[in-house]
């Protein structure tokens, strides 16, 4: 008999089938799948398996995350939202009296993240580059709550952190994935992270959360902070 507990953070579930458990989240839109996961019916509720091989934050949760800022009613900036895989789970946690703005590059992509959010009306995407986050103000409704990013690009801290300086105030986060070998493809993979780490600390950034996602994302780690002085 399939289970459904709810997990230590808000908006997210523990699921049990045959002594294999799997996160989830309470679907938006019951009855549809986004990428192929799975679909659990419970009563009147429907719950979305949350794959930590297709998600970094899934992966960083299945890994020991301890601070969740995205929560129901958050305000969230996603950078680098892609096809919308993450972005659907975080659609599910902030629910109808939340926000998520999805940046992304990519017009092909992007044409994916519009059918998503065609049916998930907290889902906000916009066509621009998140190293240029005033092309885009005009289009976010903040103050920004959370800034999350899972971008490929080498100046990756300095694009969260120059978000984080456009939309937010004090006591909002940042949630990074850091793709060690999209910054520098030769340098040893602690000396990448202690970079990227050091950058948001020397802008102020208190650094909360370094998690590994080894084995679940090769070189990458998660890191989670919080705004803690003004950045104006």
């Amino acid at each position: 008999m399939v289970q459904v507990e709810r997990y230590k953070f808000s908006g997210i579930y523990t699921v049990v089938d045959r002594e294999q458990k799997s996160i989830a989240t309470k679907s938006l839109v019951p009855g549809t799948s986004v990428y192929g996961e799975k679909l659990i019916k419970i009563g009147e509720d429907e719950f979305r398996l949350w794959a930590p091989r297709r998600s970094k934050l899934a992966a960083a949760i299945k890994q020991g995350l301890t601070e969740m800022p995205i929560q129901p009613g958050s305000k969230v900036l996603y950078l680098g939202a892609a096809s919308g895989t993450t972005v659907s789970h975080c659609s599910d946690i902030v629910g109808p009296n939340g926000v998520v703005y999805g940046v992304e590059f990519s017009q092909r992509t992007v044409r994916d993240l519009v059918q998503l959010a065609a049916t998930r009306p907290n889902i906000l995407p916009i066509l621009d580059d998140a190293r240029h986050p005033t092309r885009y103000a005009p289009l976010v409704s903040g103050p920004i709550e959370v800034v999350y990013q899972d971008v490929a690009q080498p100046d990756q801290a300095s694009i969260l952190y120059e978000n984080l300086r456009a939309f937010c105030s004090f006591g909002a986060w940042g949630m990074l994935a850091i793709k060690a070998r999209s910054i520098d493809s030769i340098s040893n993979l602690d000396e990448i992270y202690s970079r990227e780490i050091a950058f948001l600390d020397s802008k102020g950034l208190d650094i909360v959360e370094n998690i590994n996602l080894d084995p679940l994302e090769k070189d990458h780690r998660f890191i989670v902070c919080r705004v803690t002085e003004d950045m104006s």
